[in-house]
């Protein structure tokens, strides 16, 4: 029979498989479920833009109203490009 302390050291070897395990468990919800979120995300962006878009082609929404939101928050050259707005310089703000 084994004595108390190599009994005591084999159950701590345990605990400590049973933490690592448990913590990569723990790793993968959050991936998951961050995943789930950014997708989900994603889909409520795709929903309002097709909205969006579609107030604009049934007239609801004027077109130039629309442009100048994108001319008001786009900033980077290719997401400008997407939608034919002329490139800008970032101006420096005081």
């Amino acid at each position: 029979m084994p004595n108390l302390d190599d009994r005591i050291s084999a159950l701590e070897e345990r605990l400590k498989q049973l933490k690592a395990k448990q913590q990569r468990v723990e790793a993968r919800r959050r991936t998951l479920e961050s995943r789930r979120a950014r997708k989900e995300d994603t889909r409520r962006k795709v929903l309002v833009g097709a909205i969006v878009l579609a107030r604009v082609e049934q007239g609801r929404l004027p077109e130039a109203e629309l442009r100048s939101w994108l001319d008001e928050a786009l900033e980077r050259a290719d997401d400008r490009a997407l939608f034919d707005l002329p490139t800008t310089r970032r101006t420096e703000k005081s």
